[in-house]
């Protein structure tokens, strides 16, 4: 039968086809179509035969054509047939579906569908077929059934469509159905629902099936739908991120068979899908653009959803793609750097975190991104890295003044370009540790960035380079080569970072020999260069070495009190060769450190300044450097025990021409001997300790004799030389201008720190001696009377350049020893020795000076000068106990006791001590944020056992919050001749300082806020600073716990009753709220105060209302009802905040604030508060349009207190403004003839810097009612009923003001432009009447 098939279709005779084809029943020809596909030869020909003999304009014969279709579906969906065959089957079915009838199509499409819902497709083969159906169904114009109804074509396919998406998918047909629908054509509706449901069966498969999946959708992207696909792709894997982490944080160690996804399987696949990502962006563009719209859309509202692990990773991807990587990094760049600001913004308002908890990492993410990309994510790490250096490149220090500081070892207060900075630095870090390829090019541009950078700051990229050397040491031996290029440019480069540099590369220096050699190269040639900084960068090398590279012998470091270098590199390098290679080694670095000592006094000094340290890291070469120090010395010192002076001053200064330079800093080399003597004694009692040979003690018995003599002897001399001796007496010449003067000035400064080297010398080995104290207190006098002459020579015109000469030589622990001995020493063997300096109360005054200026340096600096001035453990002991000591004096001795006693210049010794508490207070909260309870341990006395783990760091805090409380309390109840105003303010900032060491929601923080509420209720204080620090410290506390409008409103209240009213008839009736605001706080002080607090609360309300901006975007996309839940409180307390900040406005608007900055700065803050009411305005329009919701009650409200309490007051208050600056205007008019003409402008552009802001408070009032139109026409509530507008805006012209100046015009001259006055009174003749009611009104 099949052959006779075939022969009919192969002779051209239709009829005899069409014939025999019709006495076939149907199974038959299902048979022999089974058995021809079956043999697969011949399939194409039979069925081309068969649809030759069944014509569709017959009835039977469309009949037998979907009989053969529906047949071939289930033969092809078999899975029986070839390959091939079941392909070549498709197409001819393909080419023959547009001559069938539209009945016909839709039974076919019907039948799809219908296969699709039962789930009876096995291979999903036939779906090929599908898109060639519903597009030739779409083109059909009859009419056709479908259930009760007629559609037509499109109709018909449209319905499919929706029925299709609405039914549920076997797992094995959507892939197959997302192709599919790639061919057919859809309208945007259609596709919309096609990509939804695809999204939503993401759920519903196997990971290793997704990313197929995500490829097909990709491709129908070119039809539509781009966001969608984005955001459900995106949404998806942040989801299965959240719970990967949600698991893993509830079971510590979750095995990775029991998790619901295995972890690096969900990592691969999202690696697959990124890929895809990219590639489709690459060749389809505006899916990109879609990509970074949607993201900076979602990041307005929640950046959770916007920036996921997930989502970070396919823009760093999509970053090598060169037309994106500029639009992507600023995209990131302006993410993280609002994530940061938005983190600052929160942590300053207990308000706001209330509404708004963030709980949001932005940190966390781009780290997980790093953590990620081990998973053969290839294609990030070159945007990691970019992003990496881009951040810190863009938000790294900035040239800062007077050095480099230790800000990025913080922990606390860091601003958010430092938090990015920091963030761009752990990128790189961790980047560089989990991905070899990168490492050296991660190396290669940090050291570029390091050497080419020398005009601005590189401490990032120092401390990052040190970071990554520490984390792996071994690993980058083989990148020497560009470490060792980096040598060559040291002597071009700064100091500071040739220090940083050396310091960082250190552990590859102990590791590699040939990368060490290559440094003492670089060195020895900066070492005669001919310029200073590269001599110094070279002594600051060579120190370095000497420091790091110990000689077998010396003390182990366990007695020195740093660390020296990575911890993973525990090798001490020279047990690899042998100690007399060693030996020669430092010695040859000595020997060209020598050369040193006949340079400028800039390289003698560092040279000085290091030997201390290298003493203390290598102790084998103590003598060696003790003797090239002595040497030094004997070029400066008299021999002969008699003669004064005993050193040789005029050897220590160099003149060239009329100029006089320093030559020797004499008193740093002095100051370096003393130092290195008395580490050398301890050296000598541990090595006796060690029973070390005898011979080598009595050698060094007689060295350390030989300088011991030479100090005794210039202190001796010191004590005997008058000022005539060096030519420094009253009569010399102190001028910077003359050589002479310049001469003095050098020596003085040299003589006054050889006293104090040797007041510390002296003291240092007395062991409490009487007569060793004399000696102490004889220098002291010579110190302090060349100090006096300087500061008295300076002349009071350069107090603040008199103020830095003297830099104290004592070393900090010295100035702790010296401090504890003259305050807390009660021994009653040392009272008699000690009785000798307490006498001496400008010694124990300079005593306490010195400590403020070592506690000054270091929280400037994050350092201090002298031995141990880098190592943080021993300054963190040393501040602690000069804490204490301070701390006592001050509690123990009232300031009112010391003062009445004796009246000295400058501040007393309380007030020295108080104010460096106040400093210590701040810099260990800087520096040591994580030693506050060791440090707060430290200060309490009464419980010395309580162990380190148990502090209660709120508690220690609290209790010395009350000590300052009793002392302030003591000085705002003294009589106004006993209060002190700069003790009081001493207080006040050390009590904000303690402050922020109570958690808020603590009791003593709760105490603390009702105590300052208490002092500023019932204190009268007329001291203007005072009144200004009580009142932050309130606003600072009270913020802490809640927003302070209602303060402020009361704060406003009290101003407007002490100065009283605008209208001057009207008496303003009021209970006081704060006794300290008077008439002599109120303004300025309390009054800017108040407007910078609310300027802060409209930030606050600006930002809330802009987040409830970017919800109203999400209620489309999702449920509208929790959104507006979210919305809701948001709104209640956007209106409840402006509302109370209206009242306080309106307080102040109508208060007769003096001229100046109180007006100017009253008038900004009212303009900012409409445009923050226009901004809700616009918020509550935007709202109207996108959801047709009404307008809450209390919103007509705050319209309607706007309206009456504000708007009108503010156009009398402008008038009041412009009726002062008249009186001033006209004031100097009349003193124009006593005046200059310099000072008569002076006044001028006073009154016209004053009126600037005029315009710009009616422009924001009328943009505010501007909007309030649109609202009342959008929400058919009539809000303007409550707004007043006024009859004329030009609100200068004033009728009696007027007509007075009139009147005196017409006496001096009665041609004036008498048509101009006649049209002014004319025009104006109404707007008085206005401000008329207006006071009315108010009485």
């Amino acid at each position: 039968m099949d052959q006779k098939i075939l022969a009919l279709a192969a002779e051209e005779k239709p009829e005899q086809l069409q014939s025999y084809l019709q006495s076939l029943k149907e199974n038959e020809l299902s048979d022999l179509v089974t058995k021809q596909a079956l043999r697969g030869k011949e399939i194409g020909v039979f069925l081309r035969g068969i649809f030759k003999g069944s014509p569709c304009s017959q009835q039977n014969g469309v009949v037998r054509r979907l009989s053969i279709y529906k047949h071939c579906i289930q033969l092809v969906e078999s899975g029986d047939l070839h390959v091939e065959t079941a392909s070549e089957i498709i197409r001819l079915l393909m080419l023959e579906t547009h001559k069938l009838p539209g009945p016909a199509m839709a039974d076919l499409a019907t039948l799809f569908v219908d296969a699709v819902k039962g789930g009876s497709l096995l291979s999903g083969k036939s779906l090929e077929l599908f898109p060639t159906v519903l597009t030739a169904l779409a083109t059909s114009k009859e009419a056709l059934v479908y259930g009760t109804g007629e559609l037509n074509g499109e109709e018909l396919k449209k319905q499919l469509i929706n029925t299709l998406c609405s039914s549920r998918w076997g797992q094995q047909y959507v892939i197959h159905l997302t192709s599919m629908f790639r061919d057919v054509p859809l309208s945007a509706e259609e596709l919309q629902f096609v990509v939804e449901k695809v999204i939503r069966m993401f759920s519903k498969l196997d990971l290793q099936e997704i990313p197929p999946l995500v490829y097909q959708l990709l491709l129908l992207s070119s039809k539509g739908c781009k966001k969608i696909i984005l955001e459900g792709i995106i949404s998806f894997f942040n989801q299965m991120d959240k719970k990967i982490k949600e698991e893993q944080k509830d079971s510590e160690s979750v095995d990775l068979e029991e998790a619901t996804v295995p972890v690096d399987q969900l990592r691969h696949v999202e690696g697959t899908i990124i890929l895809h990502v990219v590639l489709a962006i690459n060749l389809d563009q505006d899916l990109g653009k879609e990509l970074i719209k949607y993201l900076k859309a979602e990041q307005q509202g929640d950046p959770s959803r916007a920036l996921c692990p997930f989502s970070v990773t396919i823009l760093l991807s999509m970053a090598r793609i060169h037309r994106f990587q500029e639009q992507v990094f600023d995209f990131l760049k302006m993410s993280i750097m609002r994530s940061f600001k938005d983190k600052q913004f929160l942590q300053g308002s207990k308000f706001l975190q209330d509404l708004a908890p963030q709980c949001y990492d932005i940190s966390a993410v781009f780290l997980k991104v790093v953590a990620n990309s081990v998973f053969g994510w290839d294609h990030v790490t070159q945007g990691l890295v970019d992003l990496g250096f881009i951040l810190m490149d863009s938000y790294g220090p900035k040239r800062p003044f007077g050095g480099k500081g230790m800000e990025t070892n913080n922990g606390l207060s860091k601003t958010p370009a430092q938090q990015s900075c920091k963030l761009g630095a752990d990128i790189l870090l961790e980047t560089f540790k989990v991905h070899e390829m990168i490492r050296s090019e991660i190396l290669e541009q940090v050291l570029n960035r390091v050497i080419t950078n020398a005009g601005s700051p590189v401490s990032h990229f120092i401390d990052l380079l040190s970071s990554i050397i520490i984390s792996a040491p071994l690993v980058l031996q083989n990148s020497s080569s560009k470490v060792t290029e980096a040598f060559d440019h040291l002597s071009f480069l700064p100091l500071d970072t040739v220090q940083g540099l050396l310091k960082a590369v250190q552990p590859l220096l102990k590791i590699s020999m040939s990368m060490r050699d290559s440094l003492i190269l670089v060195l020895r040639k900066s070492m005669f260069s001919g310029q200073l900084d590269a001599r110094k960068s070279a002594v600051a090398g060579f120190l370095l070495l000497l420091k790091n590279f110990k000689l077998l012998g010396s003390l182990t470091s366990s007695q020195c009190s740093q660390s020296i270098g990575a911890s993973q590199v525990q090798v001490d390098v020279h047990t690899c060769y042998n100690a007399a290679a060693n030996e020669a080694f430092c010695l040859e670095i000595l020997g060209s450190l020598k050369r040193c000592l006949s340079q400028q006094a800039d390289v003698r000094l560092m040279l000085y300044e290091g030997f201390y340290d290298v003493l203390r890291r290598n102790s084998q070469l103590s003598n060696s450097i003790l003797h090239m120090l002595l040497s030094q010395m004997k070029r400066y010192y008299e021999t002969e025990p008699d003669l004064l002076p005993p050193i040789k001053l005029e050897g220590c200064i160099l003149a060239q021409r009329d100029q006089i330079f320093l030559q020797e800093p004499l008193a740093h080399l002095l100051c370096c001997i003393q130092h290195c003597l008395a580490w050398y004694k301890n050296t000598l009692t541990l090595h006796q300790h060690m029973d070390v040979d005898e011979d080598e003690d009595e050698d060094d018995k007689s060295f350390q004799q030989e300088l011991d003599e030479i100090l005794e002897s210039i202190t001796r001399r010191m004590i005997k030389s008058e000022l005539e001796d060096f030519e420094l007496d009253k009569s010399a010449d102190f001028s910077q201008s003359t050589g002479v003067g310049l001469k003095n000035n050098i020596f003085a400064i040299l003589v006054m720190g050889i006293c104090e080297v040797l007041i510390e010398y002296n003291f240092s080995t007395a062991n409490f001696n009487k007569s060793k104290f004399e000696d102490v207190l004889g220098l002291f006098k010579c110190y302090s009377k060349l100090s006096e002459i300087l500061k008295e020579k300076t002349g009071k015109s350069k107090l603040s350049m008199a103020n830095k000469i003297p830099q104290s030589f004592l070393s900090m622990g010295f100035v702790c020893t010296l401090l504890t001995a003259l305050f807390r020493d009660s021994s009653l063997n040392h009272e008699e020795s000690l009785a000798v300096l307490r006498s001496s109360n400008e010694f124990m005054h300079y005593a306490v000076n010195v400590a403020l200026q070592k506690v000054q340096h270091l929280e400037e600096k994050g350092q201090t000068d002298g031995p141990d001035g880098q190592n943080r453990e021993k300054i963190f002991q040393n501040v602690c106990k000069i804490t204490h000591v301070l701390l006592w004096r001050y509690t123990s001795i009232p300031t009112a006791a010391e003062e009445s006693g004796k009246k000295e210049k400058g501040k007393s010794i309380s007030l020295l001590c108080l104010d460096g508490l106040l400093r210590i207070f701040n810099t260990m909260q800087q520096l040591f944020p994580k030693k506050i309870p060791q440090f707060l341990q430290a200060l309490d006395t009464t419980n010395e056992d309580t162990e380190e783990g148990n502090v209660n760091a709120t508690e220690k805090a609290a209790f010395q919050i009350r000590q300052f409380q009793r002392s302030l309390v003591n000085q705002l109840s003294s009589t106004e001749e006993d209060f002190n105003s700069k003790e009081a303010l001493l207080l006040i900032n050390i009590l904000a300082t303690l402050s922020r060491l109570l958690e808020p929601s603590s009791p003593q923080f709760v105490q603390l806020l009702s105590w300052t509420v208490k002092i500023c209720k019932e204190t009268s204080l007329e001291d203007a600073p005072c009144c200004k620090g009580l009142l932050a410290l309130l606003f600072n506390l009270h913020t802490l716990v809640k927003s302070p409008v209602t303060i402020l409103r009361d704060l406003a209240q009290d101003i407007h009753a002490q100065l009283g009213d605008i209208d001057q008839d009207q008496e303003v009736e009021h209970q006081p709220h704060f006794a300290i605001v008077n008439s002599k706080t109120a303004a300025p002080t309390a009054c800017l105060l108040a407007l910078s607090q609310a300027d802060k609360v409209l930030e606050e309300v600006d930002w809330l209302i802009n987040k409830m901006k970017s919800n109203l975007g999400l209620e489309a996309a999702e449920d509208a009802s929790q959104t507006a839940n979210q919305t809701q409180p948001l709104e209640k307390a956007v209106i409840l905040q402006l509302g109370t900040l209206l009242t306080a406005y309106h307080e102040l608007v109508e208060t007769a604030l003096p001229s100046g900055s109180c007006v100017d700065t009253l008038l900004r803050s009212v303009s900012k508060m409409y445009t923050i009411l226009t901004a809700l305005v616009k918020y509550y329009l935007q709202a109207c349009r996108s959801t047709m919701g009404g307008i809450p009650a209390r919103f007509e409200k705050l319209v309607r207190l706007s309206g009456s309490l504000l708007t009108p007051q503010c156009y009398a208050f402008i008038t009041y403004v412009q009726t002062i600056q008249n009186e001033t205007l006209s004031f100097a008019a009349k003193k124009k003839k006593d005046k200059t003409p310099t000072e008569v402008s002076t006044v001028m552009a006073k009154v016209l810097r004053e009126t600037k802001p005029i315009p710009n408070l009616i422009f924001a009032i009328e943009q505010y009612e501007n909007f309030l139109i649109h609202l009342s026409k959008k929400s058919k509530v009539n809000l303007m009923q409550y707004m007043k507008l006024s009859t004329s805006r030009d609100f200068r012209i004033n009728v009696s003001t007027l007509e007075n100046a009139l009147q005196e015009q017409n006496a001096d001259d009665a041609e004036n432009e008498p048509d101009n006055d006649q049209h002014t009174a004319s025009a104006q003749s109404n707007t008085d009447q206005e401000p008329k009611k207006k006071r009315r009104r108010k009485k």
